[in-house]
């Protein structure tokens, strides 16, 4: 694979049982990559070692007074320095590729996993986590798999070089044999409580990174309230935290790469003396014993790549982690058994309800994460089990949740791409990528709603002129106006607005939003409510609400009451008859529930009749 190749037409099927269950299955699927980088460390490693060789041999011609020897050795030294820079070159090549490529493969994995569970993901993994996996854990878990195939060229060398020295001269090339493997291993014991630090400092990085996103993202209400030093402190005291953690984990960095200096320098030392003696006694030539010193020396260039590769995995396991605990999320699906999109009413049987097919259906619930959870659940989106507390759980594996019927279909069993044609979920607190407004609305769409009316119907006649006159480089025209990161230049019924008119231009089958108006004046949203019911006139509609503009406009009102549907009707039909819908729409408590009208006041009725008076006065007017 080459970095021009790039991306990947599959990224595949990762292993996320763990972490280091999710790096092998990076190396494996990297193997080509990674031989090549081994080859080329190979020749690396063994031309480096090749120099002690000549040096001796040199050495010794020098001694014997042997010219033609002296030149071969020169010519080996020449040769050799062009097979360590080919190597060097090449070796780095194509490790960075490993290391790009394997990224690459990482943060597709990702954004597929975030483009099957869209607005679900944050519900289930902290945004500030999601953050970090995309960004610093990428590139850690590309370190592991880069240096990966170095460490193994590093410890092939080694034991090529050991063995080769053990052949050239047996008394000092087993003293330099047994050495190897303890200076290898002996920073061993250290590695899991520097790899425990690691984890400490990763864990506390993750909860600074989480706190600095929620800041940001509320930094407008920050300021509104005052509360910028709070939250800029808490901030600062994460930010310490963070320093220390990593201080001591640098620490004990230091101590081992201390003793990978300190070790190697004994052995040295040992070599010397006991190499000396011998050369004394003339048991060996004054070159073998540069040569073995020579070997010995560079030999602790490969050892470093055992501290490298330690390194590596300590600061990539906790990151591998992070990323198996999101690419482990799935949304709960059978084995697609139909080919086409279905069509037809919209049903929920876990709560009974049902949205006919073209009508505009509200829902009211007293809950407003109820309403989160129903609406995801009606875009196929699985959502976990509540306690009896409030608290999310995971729902048993032998727990069987039914699913949301389309047309008779379960969304379960559709394909992700049809799923998502068929139902689309707009959830109360939606995002506008950066971009030019033309951008914005440039989604895939059934091409039967014109952007134009989008924006029309969603009332954004403001918005556009406001963005016409934001740039000077747009030519006034407001589709060719840029917005900037998730549209924080725009207030917050403009964004929801936009959002909303991108929802209309897509023109799914059915289409599910959550609060579409929470964020407009009255006035406006009445208009908004009008236009959506009159754009999607055909299709299925389906909006949770609670505002009685809205909820007077929709075709049919379903009011949902602890997970259930308890009763459905026009909205005036349910302000007569049932307490509970009124109590929700009109925010009585449930002592005013109880006590009649006043003296002298209307009674429920006799609002509803005075409302029906007026609108008809207006409308002969």
């Amino acid at each position: 694979m080459q970095i021009r190749d790039l991306p990947y037409s599959d990224p595949g099927d990762p292993d996320v049982r763990s972490g280091p269950r999710f790096l092998l299955w990076l190396g494996r699927n990297q193997i080509r990559g990674q031989l090549k980088s081994m080859s080329w460390g190979l020749l690396h490693q063994c031309s480096i070692a090749g120099l002690p060789l000549t040096v001796g041999f040199a050495v010794q011609a020098v001694v014997d007074r042997s010219g033609g020897r002296l030149a071969l050795a020169g010519g080996l030294i020449a040769v050799l320095g062009v097979l360590i820079a080919v190597g060097d070159t090449m070796l780095h090549r194509t490790a960075v590729t490993n290391w790009i490529t394997a990224a690459a493969r990482v943060q597709q994995l990702l954004a597929r996993k975030t483009a099957e569970l869209g607005s679900a993901l944050t519900r289930r993994v902290a945004a500030g986590e999601v953050v970090a996996v995309s960004t610093g854990d990428v590139e850690k878990i590309g370190w592991f798999v880069e240096a990966l195939s170095r460490f193994a060229a590093a410890a092939a060398a080694l034991v090529i070089i050991c063995v080769g020295l053990v052949l050239y001269l047996p008394s000092l090339g087993v003293l330099v044999a047994l050495a190897m493997p303890l200076l290898a291993l002996a920073v061993l014991p250290l590695l899991p409580r520097a790899t425990r630090r690691a984890d400490f400092q990763r864990e506390k990085a993750g909860k600074a990174t989480e706190l600095a996103s929620d800041t940001v993202a509320g930094l407008r209400v920050l300021r509104g309230i005052g509360g910028e030093e709070l939250f800029l402190g808490r901030y600062r005291r994460a930010s310490q935290e963070v320093r220390k953690a990593a201080v001591r984990s640098a620490q004990m960095w230091s101590l081992i790469s201390a003793i990978q200096v300190l070790l190697p320098g004994v052995l040295l030392i040992s070599l010397v003396t006991y190499g000396a003696a011998l050369a004394r006694d003339g048991k060996i030539d004054v070159g073998q014993l540069v040569t073995v010193y020579s070997a010995a020396t560079l030999l602790l260039f490969p050892l470093r790549h055992f501290e490298e590769i330690a390194m590596a995995y300590s600061f990539s396991r906790p990151s591998a982690q992070r990323a198996v605990r999101v690419l482990s999320l799935s949304r709960v699906a059978r084995p697609s058994t139909v080919d086409a999109s279905p069509t037809g009413d919209l049903y929920d049987p876990a709560t009974g309800l049902m949205a006919p097919e073209g009508l505009f259906t509200a829902v009211v619930c007293g809950d407003p994460d109820e309403a989160g959870r129903l609406a995801d659940r009606l875009g196929g989106h699985a959502q976990p089990a509540v306690s009896q507390d409030g608290a999310a759980e995971e729902e048993p594996a032998d727990r069987e949740v039914p699913s949301v019927l389309l047309g008779g279909v379960p969304l379960d069993e559709l394909e992700l791409d049809a799923a998502r044609t068929a139902v689309l979920v707009q959830d109360k607190d939606p995002v506008l990528l950066s971009g030019t407004l033309r951008e914005l609305l440039d989604v895939p769409s059934s091409g039967r709603v014109t952007a134009e009316e989008a924006l029309s119907a969603a009332q954004c006649g403001d918005v556009l002129d406001a963005l016409a006159q934001a740039s000077v480089d747009s030519d006034g025209d407001p589709m060719n106006t840029r917005i900037t990161e998730r549209g924080r230049s725009l207030s917050g019924g403009q964004r929801q607005r936009l959002a909303l008119a991108r929802s209309l231009v897509t023109d799914p089958e059915a289409l599910v939003l959550d609060e579409p108006t929470s964020a407009v004046d009255s006035h406006t949203e009445a208009r908004v409510a009008a236009g959506i019911k009159a754009l999607r006139e055909d299709r299925t509609t389906v909006a949770f609400a609670s505002s009685p503009l809205l909820l007077d406009l929709a075709d049919r009102v379903a009011l949902v009451h602890r997970g259930t549907v308890v009763a459905v009707g026009t909205h005036r039909e349910l302000l007569r008859s049932e307490p509970r819908y009124r109590a929700v729409v009109t925010r009585e408590t449930d002592d005013e529930i109880a006590l009649p009208a006043p003296p002298g006041e209307p009674d429920q009725d006799e609002a509803i009749n005075a409302i029906d008076t007026i609108e008809e006065v207006e409308e002969r007017a």
